[in-house]
């Protein structure tokens, strides 16, 4: 091992940092609960206890997500790093590279067009960022990285037309970096399934492999920056970056990437700082020590049939818990998505994707999402996973089932209201003032990280966002379409929870990546329950409590108006009226366009008039293979003693 490594970055104070911000969180849901508990006072024992449940189980949730967003609002505020709590350089580091990394891309019946321009604009930045670069001129970049295309597509015309533009974009970059394409006659294991057959035939070629989704766009500055972080330290397996979505039209899509850009920075920095050395894994724009990866990581099968049981569905989560119980450090690396609101620490930083156009599509990649979180919940008894893996596994499924436990405290108020109503002679169950003044207190923690995320911009970089004005009318327009479309998403979610409670599983497939304008149909067959329901519960509180009605608006207004959200959202049009027109939603990604977009928009419009024939040229046959094991991991414990063990016998 080279002296100059460390087994990971200096992360100090990281007990306290936990401690402070769990007694944070526990105390103010505490004494959320205690004036809950005052507010309930009048109700009978049973319902008090629901609603005490409903209420501290939503109000902890909002009270996590509100002291997170103030760690990160801190540490963005004094540009501090959120791991060494130093000051952000704006250099990179420069060593020299001394390993092989793999870029691979799995794949599954995408449209090879876009999904193959966005690997030759990653990869053409970083020949750019190579040979513009003095400490890189002499080195060739297929010496020290190689791109693997791991297709899963199963339709024989779909294949065909694939590995043509596959041979097409391995004779443009031929003698730049070599382009490797492999397809799996049968896709088992879907996407974790298709790289852990690439790293049992090739892993043990490569030091570490870079995982990029179809709609993936990295920055060569990116790339060598995460190479760096891995030769430097020898004891990370796992270096997450943060994807911002970028490239979108619609007006959901714009309102998307805008939030992200907004607060992303803000909440990943947060998240970074008490997460530490055990981080998450979000499936891509990330690289990893492939032995490490190949030791440690591969995935078990649950006991028992889908939805619950069965292959996981969202590996990602699974695969860095596994490698922090191997002993492996995974960390949230932030500095791709400090341009949304301060300068780059690394110029040329970006890790970028895109995103679904619509909330139809969007809400059908939450119905397969979900569905593989809670599966995670049968991992919390795993012996030998680290607290903070067990605390992803719990918070990533309740960041689906939050959305019941909101509907059903939700629900319950409503009664409570409406029997008051009824019933004229009883004493008032809900104090009205005590209980306006906790729905205050919690729609204002709910704002606060949007309202950071906003003075955050306005003080470092308005100019990224067509200026200050544009900045706070384009914030106050996301806040009132985020409150529009979360009753949406909250009932969306609580049908999809009851679908896998009772057994009703879900295949994976490719989702809709470009635009894609709704119908009214389309949106009215999959919204029209919503409006229905919306409508009877506005109309009971209007009937029964002229004032809850108007307190409750928040909830049921957006379900009222579910079908024209989801068509006029869905619009390029008002899309372009909103960004263009208007000069709202900008992004710092949008003006000006980085190289790296603005290659890409250029491939997909050259690549779009060029006429390649399916089947008119066969892709290279792959490298030489070189086989490791990569065992299923079990979910019993591993011994501290063991893990260190094989760890001391693995190559660095």
């Amino acid at each position: 091992m080279p002296s100059s490594t460390s087994l990971g970055p200096l992360i100090p104070w990281l007990n306290a940092r936990r401690t402070l911000l769990a007694t944070l969180v526990i105390g103010t849901s505490v004494v959320g609960c205690l004036v809950m508990a005052n507010v309930v006072a009048n109700l009978a024992l049973g319902w008090r206890i629901v609603m005490l449940v409903l209420f501290g189980l939503t109000f902890s949730w909002i009270a996590l997500a509100f002291w997170g967003a103030v760690c990160g609002f801190i540490l963005c505020s004094l540009r501090l790093d959120p791991l060494t709590l130093k000051r952000q350089s704006h250099r990179p580091a420069i060593d020299a590279l001394s390993s092989k990394t793999a870029l691979i891309m799995p794949i599954y019946a995408e449209p090879p067009i876009p999904t193959l321009a966005g690997l030759e604009a990653t990869c053409r930045s970083l020949l750019q960022e190579m040979s513009s670069n003095p400490h890189y001129a002499a080195t060739p970049l297929q010496a020290h990285f190689e791109v693997f295309i791991l297709s899963d597509t199963q339709q024989a015309d779909q294949a065909a037309e694939e590995a043509a533009h596959v041979a097409a974009l391995q004779q443009r970059l031929a003698g730049q970096v070599a382009v490797h394409y492999r397809r799996r006659p049968d896709n088992r294991g879907r996407k974790a399934g298709n790289i852990a057959e690439f790293c049992r035939r090739w892993g043990r070629r490569y030091d570490y492999m870079i995982v990029l989704d179809a709609d993936s766009l990295m920055s060569g500055t990116t790339l060598l920056h995460l190479v760096h972080q891995m030769q430097r330290y020898a004891g990370v397996g796992l270096i997450q970056t943060v994807p911002l979505p970028v490239g979108q039209r619609t007006l959901f899509g714009r309102f998307i990437q805008f939030a992200s850009a907004l607060y992303s920075p803000m909440l990943a920095a947060g998240q970074s700082f008490w997460q530490g050395d055990a981080a998450n894994y979000w499936g891509h724009n990330a690289i990893i020590r492939t032995h490490a990866f190949m030791a440690h990581a591969g995935l078990p099968t649950l006991p028992g049939k889908p939805p619950l049981g069965g292959e996981l569905l969202s590996h990602d989560f699974v695969e860095a818990a596994l490698l922090k119980r191997g002993g492996w450090q995974v960390l949230l690396d932030t500095s791709a998505t400090a341009s949304a609101a301060s300068p780059l620490p690394l110029a040329g930083n970006h890790s970028l994707e895109a995103m679904p156009s619509n909330l139809l599509d969007f809400a059908k990649r939450d119905r397969r999402w979900l569905q593989g979180n809670l599966q995670h919940l049968r991992l919390l008894t795993g012996a030998g996973f680290h607290p903070i893996s067990r605390l992803h596994f719990l918070f990533g499924a309740f960041a689906y089932l939050s959305s019941l436990v909101w509907l059903g405290l939700l629900l319950c108020t409503s009664f409570m209201v409406g029997y008051q109503a009824i019933d004229n002679g009883a004493p008032p169950l809900l104090p009205h003032s005590l209980s306006l003044g906790l729905l205050s207190v919690t729609l204002g923690m709910l704002l606060a990280p949007k309202v950071l995320g906003l003075v955050l911009a306005l003080w470092q970089a308005p100019r990224a966002f067509n200026g200050r004005l544009a900045l706070i009318a384009s914030t106050l327009l996301e806040m009132l379409f985020a409150a529009l479309i979360a009753p949406l998403m909250m009932a969306w979610h609580s049908l999809f929870i009851i679908n896998v409670l009772i057994g009703r599983a879900i295949d994976w497939q490719t989702q809709h990546r470009g635009e894609r304008s709704l119908s009214w149909r389309e949106s009215w067959r999959h919204t029209g329950w919503m409006t229905l329901c919306g409508s009877l519960w506005a109309g009971l509180m209007i009937l029964f409590s002229p004032s809850a009605f108007g307190w409750l608006t928040p909830a049921w207004l957006g379900l009222v108006a579910a079908a024209p959200l989801v068509k006029y959202s869905s619009s390029g049009t008002w899309g372009g009226v909103a960004s263009q027109r208007l000069g709202l939603l900008h992004i710092p990604t949008g003006c000006p366009t980085p190289p790296l977009l603005q290659d890409f928009a250029d491939l997909c419009a050259r690549h779009s008039q060029s006429l390649i024939v399916s089947g008119s040229a066969t892709p290279n046959q792959p490298p030489r293979e070189q086989f490791g094991d990569m065992p299923s991991q079990p979910l019993k414990a591993l011994s501290s003693r063991r893990n260190a063990a094989s760890r001391a016998k693995e190559p660095h």
